[in-house]
């Protein structure tokens, strides 16, 4: 008869989010595969409720999704492109086009 340890069977929450520290994943996985966030990590990551990242995306603003099944998935390159086009030129300064 054996026995399994089923006391860690899923990851922590600091290894499932460890990729959203300062965004410094490697821009590919292993497999040569961009790094996907889900809505929640990156709502977390912006600091935002889940909700904002939906109300963004009804109205054409938030960073460009991918869809897989019914979840959304976010790139990890898109999200640093979308924060790019959204920050300041310079403090109290919108970016430019805005």
């Amino acid at each position: 008869m054996t026995t399994t340890d089923h006391s860690r069977t899923a990851p922590v929450a600091s290894e499932r989010s460890a990729h959203l520290t300062g965004m410094t994943t490697d821009t590919t996985t292993g497999r040569g595969l961009e790094p996907l966030m889900n809505i929640e990590e990156l709502a977390e990551y912006l600091g935002v409720p889940v909700t904002t990242i939906y109300d963004w995306r009804v109205a054409g603003k938030g960073p460009c999704a991918i869809r897989v099944g019914r979840s959304l998935k976010f790139a990890v390159s898109d999200v640093r492109e979308w924060l790019a086009h959204h920050r300041e030129t310079s403090p109290g300064h919108a970016p430019q086009g805005r």
